[in-house]
Formats: C-alpha cells, structure tokens, sequence
C-alpha cells in the first residue's frame, strides 16, 4: 500500500476539475447530460477499440450460426464516424459562448441602450430584454453546466454529413467523375429532411435545386470551424478559415506584387467543399484525420487506461521515495513522474494539473516558490511530448507524414529528450543550492522497496508495448489494443486477488490457457471453438505445432485472464482487493453512480471499482481525445488547400527567398513561427501546419526529414510554456496559487533547452544517432561505430557537447552552480553553453557578416567547430572551478569561528 504524498495544499479531484476548466472553458455536466455525455464517450472509444482489434471489419460470431457480417466500410466512412463523434462531443463539452466574449458583451450593451433610449417600461425595451433572455436560454452558458438548445442543434446536425457518407458511399465515387453538383438532391440523399427541404422552398430558398453532398459537405466544414472555435479557439479557426477563402479568392493576388508567389488558380465552391470532405488525400479527412484513427485515438486511450488504473499516482510515489530526500528531491521527482506522465497523455495542461496536484504542494513544502513549482511542473509536463517511446501523439504523426519507421524514429528522439530532461534536472538542482532548499525527511515518504512490491505490475503494460512495437513490430494500433488488454487484465487479476483467491484465481488462468493451446495443438482452432467441434457444431482446421500452439495461446492470456478475474468477482462480489488502488477520479466516479443508482454500498465492491475503471477510461480517453481530432481535421485543411491549390512550390520558393537560401534564418523563421501558432494550439495542429509549410523548404536544404519534423516540434511545445498565452504555465499557477504572469515567465526560461537542442541536432545529426550515406538517411550501426573517423567526431563530440551546453545553459538561467553566480559569468556560461552545443550559430552569423561585406568564406567545417567546443569546455570548466572554490571558502568561512564566537 504506497503513502499518500498528498498534503493539506493539494487539490482534490473537484479543484482540479475546476483548474482544467479555467484553462480549456469545458463543462462540468451533472445527472442526466452527463451520463448522455459519457455514454457517447464511450461509445466513441468501443468504436475506435473494434478498429484497433478489427480493423474496418464489422462482424460478430454467433453460435451455430457462425459469423455474420454488420458492415465492412471504407476509410473515408470510418473517418466520417471518427470525426463525427469529435464534432457531437465538441458541442456537447464546449459552450458557444460563456457570455464574456467581446461579441457578447457588444449585444449585452443593447439592452440598456434600449432602456436609456425608449424607457423601462417601452414595448420596444420589454421586446429587446425578451429577445435577450431568448438568446441567453438558447446559446449562452455562463455556469458551463447545461446543454444549450443551440448546442443540441449542432449535434444533431452534425449526424448528417457523416449518415451520407456512410449510406451513399457509392455515389460519393461517382462525384469524383461527374462533380460534386451531380449530386441526388439533399430530400433524397438524407429523406428525414424532406419537410425541411420542402418548407424552405416554400420561402423561397431553393436548396432543392442544390446538391445533397454540396450542401451536406459545406454543413461538414462550418460544424468543424465552430467546433474548432469551441475547443481551441478563435485563432486557429480563423487561420483555418482564411486558408479556405484564400483556397476560393487566392487568385486575385496580382502575380506581379510582392507576394505573387502565393497566386493561385481559380478555384470553385464546389470543387473546394469536394477536395475538402470528400477525399482522403487532402483536406478534413486526410493524413492528419486517418493518422488519429489508427494512431492517435488508441495510444490516448493507452494514456487514460493507464492513468485511471493507478500507475500514475504510483510512479509519482516511486519518483519520490528516490529523490526526495536528495537536496531539491521534490522537484527532481516532479521532473521524472510529470515527463513520464505527460509521454503519455499528450496534453501539456491535463498533466500540469494532474500530476501537479500531487507534485507542486510538495515542491512548496520543501522550500521552492510557488510560481517555481508550478513552472518546473508545467515545463516538464510539456516536455514529456519529446520523450519517447510515445511522445504524446507526436511519433506516430512524424510516423505517418515521414515514412520512417517507428523504431528509427524513438530511437532518433531519444538523446535530445534525456538531454532535455536532464536540463530540468540540474536547474532545479542548482535552484535547490541557491535557496538552501533540502529534502524531505524519509518518514513522510513513501516507502520505496514497499510502493515498488506492491505497483511492479504497472510496468507491465510499457515493457509489453515497447516489445510490440520495437521486437514484434506489430502495426501501432494492433500495439495499443494488445497494451490496453495487458492493462485492463492486470486490473481485472488484481481486483480479484486476496490471499484467499491467490491459488485458485492464477491457477486457473493457468489451466486454461494450457488447454487453449492443446486445442490449437490438437483441432487447430482455440478453446471456444474446440468445445464444439466434437458435437459437430463447428469443424477442426490443421494441428499447430506445440510453439506455435504456446505462442497463439499466450497471445490470448489477456483476454483469458479477464475473463477468469471477472469470474471471481461475480463469484465473490464481497472480496477485498487489498491490491487495487486506483485514481481518485475512478472512485470518485463510482461512488457518485452508485448514489445515482440508490446503492451507494456497492461503491467499495471490488467488481463495480473494476466496472467503474473500464468505462472511467473509456469516457477520459473520448474526452481528451475530443479536442485532438477536432485540431488534426481543422488542421487538415492546411496541407489540403496547399495541395489542391497548386500552393506548395510557390510558398517553398517564397520561403527560400526570404530566408536567402540561408540555414539559419529558415530555422529561426521555423521556430517563431512554431511558437506563435502554437499558441494556445494543440501541439498536433501546430505540427500539421507548420510541417506542410516549412518542412520541405528545410529538407531542401539538406535537413534529415525527421530532423526536421522535430525541430518543429520542440519549438511548437514552447508555446505552451510561452507567455503571453502559456497554457500549461497558467494551469501550473493555478494548481499552485500563484502569479501567473510570474509562472509563465519562469517556465519559458526553464523550457530553454527547447531552444537549443533542436538547433543541436540539426546541425549535428549524430546526435539523432543517424548518418547520411550516399544521399540515404538511417540509424547507425556497429559499422558506423567501429568507423571511429566518423564516431568520434560526428557523434560522441556532439552528444557530450550538448549534454555539457545544457547544463551551462542551466548555470545560465538559474544563476548559481555551487555557489551564486553574478550577471557577468552568467554572460560566459551562455557563451559556453552556445560553444559547446551549437558552435554553427555564431559561426553562420560571422558568416552572413562577412557576406555583407563581400567575403564568401565557409566557418561551419569541423576544423573550426571543434576548436569551439573546446573553447566552450575550458570555459566551462574554469568558471566551474572557481565557483565550486568560492563555494568551499565561504563554507570554511562560516565554520572558521571567529572572536566573538568564543
């Protein structure tokens, strides 16, 4: 049983609903509109687990009557679906308006202008104030608590476009030949709309003369703006909007200005609302939108299984009874659990608050500032995107938009993320030296070997989705299915377990997966099936060999292993489950369904906890996910305009010419640009974006393409940590009561390295562990190694020197190492830091210097570059001997008594 490392300052699972809330403006749904959400939560996550296991396949198995066949769909169906569930759960989570908006605030002002202009009593106020509270009652939702009608209007609309994608699939083919307007008329596409058709027609607007799918596409797209708006804002969705018009009035751009790169061809409403809804080769339901449905979907759903199961309380517990008894331990633990957290949740602020409600009361417990606690928890937690081996969702998109495969990319991402995390390490340790900040005494932590014997299993699942996908190679989302059965069967198994049912409960998975495999071994065909095989109601297939027959057996232990536990605790419904400690949020949820449903007793039952588990991550999963695939469909739009409108060439060309051909100044221009539109952005849609813009312009110029996609990355999480905007830091100021402005600015200057490890890697490109062969791109291998011409110099120097740069650079900003350090050493360890890490910079602004004067002269060869290494070590060493000497002569000073002592 771990210690809770909870204290009077952390926030309960309410306060930190109410912090999310705050930062992302979500509702907060009670009684009926809650179980409504979560049912489709749920629903939406069933749907993405059968695509995981079944791929697009819908059939079930029935006994005598064998399988049966629901549905096989089509990609653009099963996108259709995905996005769908996204769009009802949008406007089901997000209110259109607050009413605190500027626009509501200007239509707010025309009722008192009503009343100062006609009078209280007028019949034109009293029709204005009706008017008003009409509005309010339909759209507004000041307390985020009820669904408005508006709100259900959207949802309701946005079945629609997705009912004629999945029933007229045919003639969406036929449009690609014949055109969009070619169309059956919306009363035949979708005949529950007739009436409305019919009624429209009648006050004279003539939709009966359009297109079904013009109309329903161009329904499709303004539903994903609005929900765009709900979730992430008014920013990205009018960028997204502005590229859409631009797809329609792009080619009023006169060719001869200044940006008449960025001309394009006329284009139609017609043509734009096809490329945009109906193909999966640009547009909403293109690369960004299939990768979410493989992808993206299953590994969130990975994240909130794991989480609701305990495993990150318990890593946090772990964490600390290692560290924190280390000067400045806290806030090291907080670094690991909150990167490994935020590996896999994928959203900066959910983990900020999460995780930061266990780690930041901590951290101000020991001694560290509230506005430094929530920013180390906020840097962290955005910089657990970068850490393989899930990054959040960016490795299956760098997966999917390079080609790379899985394992070349964690492998490449692995360096820079440790060097990171080893930045965040050392600041808070010399941060701890500077305020004289200890550890906490071992009493009031967890016990360590303790917490490890009772939550080892929790490693499980990570071992199991590392081997999936690295040693099995299995595809990523067959990977999360497997993973999320490991989770739910290792739940399940301790659910069931006390020393009572220990014997019987694992023997019995034992039994039967030894008699599932002598099935595969004798008739070919699993348990279920071998059973009725000799009463004739199914027929035997060719023997397995015995490992293969073991192999088939043991791919199926999960499934026999839940199956078994679930057993035990229906047979045992009053079992303890001295084991199962899983997130507040879970119990919560049980105890207040159990209330619901007048048998608030059942809520400790060991079986409805596991219940309660199962469809707790299910709904967490739908509800993280929700905002990620309205950003990839929204983003989807970018690529597909560049795309279709001939676009792409043009910008490249547009975008050498402003950087001049220059590697550097395309690279400063990438990582501002990824800052701003990261801002207050999902991490996903900043990557979309940003890489059908800047990628290619940065591989022409010899960028490894991962390189690349990584460089845009990293620089797109610092918007997170950015102020003025600075999500997750204002979120970590929350949790911790304090300044926000102050956080955000401390978290910026502790997410630094995001700066310079990115230009690190693409300058040296060992450090990605990758070397160029013949125009070819790959991982090293022990032939690279043995070739010590290359290793050493390409490798070995650039991975040490950005280690030693991150850990000046942390010097830097911290401003102390053993001892205070005064403003202008702190200017040499800067330079130190650059020297060692990234020598190419000041040696490419030389250069450009020396170009302006005329002077063509290439600084960047390993002949210089290595002599500034060296420059950078020996400053970084002397600094570092007089500051650890001036540390010692002031400890012998204070321990040297003097007369008055005496």
């Amino acid at each position: 049983m771990s210690t809770d490392t909870r204290d009077e300052d952390a926030l309960s699972t309410e306060e930190q609903d109410d912090v999310l809330q705050e930062v992302d403006r979500s509702r907060t749904h009670q009684g009926l509109s809650a179980a409504l959400v979560a049912l489709i939560g749920i629903t939406f996550s069933a749907f993405q687990m059968w695509i995981a296991a079944r791929s697009y396949q819908f059939s079930v198995t029935l006994p005598v009557v064998g399988s049966v066949e629901i549905a096989s769909l089509q990609p653009l169906q099963v996108y259709s679906i995905h996005v769908t569930f996204a769009l009802v759960l949008a406007f089901l989570l997000f209110p259109a308006s607050g009413g605190d908006g500027r626009i509501a605030r200007r239509l707010g002002a025309i009722v008192p202008a009503a009343r100062r202009r006609f009078g209280p009593d007028s019949s034109v106020t009293r029709a204005v104030e009706r008017l008003g509270d009409g509005l309010r009652w339909a759209a507004v939702d000041p307390n985020l608590r009820r669904i408005t009608p508006l709100d259900a209007v959207l949802a309701v609309l946005s079945l629609f476009p997705m009912y004629y994608v999945v029933t007229s699939y045919d003639e969406i083919k036929r449009l690609a030949t014949f055109g969009i307007q070619s169309g059956e008329p919306l009363g035949e596409a979708i005949p529950l709309l007739e009436p409305f058709v019919v009624a429209l027609a009648t006050f004279g607007v003539p939709i009966d003369e359009q297109s079904g799918a013009f109309l329903l596409g161009a329904l499709g797209i303004v539903l994903v703006l609005e929900a765009t708006r709900r979730t992430l804002g008014v920013v990205l969705m009018s960028l997204i909007a502005s590229f859409i018009a631009y797809a329609r009035w792009g080619y009023f751009i006169p060719h001869d200005s200044a940006i008449g790169a960025l001309a394009i061809q006329p284009d139609t409403w017609a043509s734009i609302v096809y490329d945009l809804w109906y193909t999966t080769e640009a547009g909403i339901m293109s690369t960004p939108v299939a990768v979410s449905v493989r992808f993206i979907y299953i590994f969130i759903l990975f994240g909130a299984f794991l989480e609701m199961s305990g495993a990150g309380k318990w890593f946090i517990d772990l964490a600390y009874s290692l560290t924190g008894t280390r000067k400045g331990g806290p806030a090291k633990a907080s670094v690991v659990s909150s990167g490994f957290m935020g590996m896999l949740s994928g959203s900066s602020i959910a983990n900020t608050v999460t995780t930061g409600a266990f780690t930041i009361p901590l951290m101000k417990r020991s001694g560290y500032s509230p506005s430094f606690s929530g920013a180390v928890e906020a840097s962290a937690s955005s910089g657990g995107q970068v850490l393989p081996p899930v990054m959040g969702a960016a490795a299956f998109l760098i997966v999917e938009f390079t080609g790379t495969a899985y394992s070349d990319v964690i492998v490449a991402a692995t360096l820079p993320a440790i060097a990171f995390f080893f930045g965040m390490w050392v600041m808070v340790h010399f941060e701890a030296v500077r305020g004289g900040i200890g550890g906490i005494a071992r009493g009031e932590l967890p016990n360590g070997l303790e917490n490890f014997r009772t939550g080892w299993f929790y490693l499980i699942p990570l071992v199991l989705l590392i081997h999936f996908l690295v040693i099995a190679r299995l595809s990523i989302n067959r990977a999360g299915w497997y993973t999320i059965i490991a989770i739910v069967a290792l739940i399940a198994v301790v659910a069931a377990y006390d020393e009572r049912s220990r014997g019987p409960l694992f023997g019995s998975i034992a039994a039967i997966t030894l008699a599932h495999a002598a099935a595969f071994a004798t008739y070919g065909v699993g348990l279920g099936t071998a059973i009725q095989v000799p009463i004739g109601l199914e027929s035997a297939a060719d023997p397995y060999a015995l490992g293969a027959a073991a192999t088939a057996a043991a791919s199926d232990l999960g499934t026999i292993a839940i199956l078994v536990s679930v057993g035990f605790l229906l047979a045992r419904p009053r079992s303890d489950a001295p084991l199962l400690e899983l997130d507040s949020a879970v119990d919560d949820s049980a105890r207040r369904s159990a209330e619901a449903i007048g048998r608030p007793s059942i809520a400790g039952n060991a079986g409805y906890r596991f219940g309660t588990f199962v469809v707790k991550s299910m709904d967490s999963g739908a509800r993280t996910a929700t905002t990620v695939v309205i950003a990839v469909a929204a983003a989807g739009v970018v690529p597909g305009v560049i795309s279709v409108s001939g676009l792409g060439p043009n910008l490249a060309a547009l975008i050498e010419a402003v950087s001049g051909g220059s590697i550097l100044i395309l690279l400063a221009l990438t990582g501002v640009a990824a800052i701003i539109f990261g801002m207050g952005m999902p991490t996903t849609a900043m990557y979309i974006i940003l890489v059908a813009m800047l990628g290619g312009p940065m591989e022409d110029l010899g960028v490894w393409v991962v390189a690349a996609h990584l460089f845009i990355l990293y620089f797109g999480l610092m918007a997170d940590v950015t102020p003025p905007v600075a999500v997750a830091a204002f979120a970590g100021a929350g949790v911790a009561k304090a300044d926000e402005l102050k956080t955000a600015i401390t978290a910026f200057l502790l997410s630094l390295n995001k700066i310079l490890v990115p230009f690190a890697f693409v300058f040296s490109p060992g450090i990605l562990l990758v070397r160029e062969t013949g125009g070819e791109w790959g991982l090293i291998g022990w032939a690279d190694i043995s070739d010590l011409g290359f290793f050493l110099p390409e490798v070995v120097v650039p991975v040490l020197g950005m280690f030693l740069g991150v850990y000046a650079l942390g010097v830097t900003i911290i401003g102390c190492q053993y001892s205070p350090v005064d403003s202008g050493r702190r200017t040499l360890y800067a330079a130190a830091s650059i020297f060692l890490m990234v020598p190419e910079v000041p040696l490419l602004v030389l250069e450009g210097v020396l170009s302006l004067a005329g002077l063509s002269v290439g600084l960047t060869d390993l002949l210089v570059t290595l002599p500034l290494r060296a420059l950078g070590l020996a400053i970084l060493v002397s600094l570092s001997y007089r500051n650890s000497a001036r540390a010692s002569g002031a400890e012998l000073g204070a321990a040297t008594p003097t007369p008055n002592d005496v």
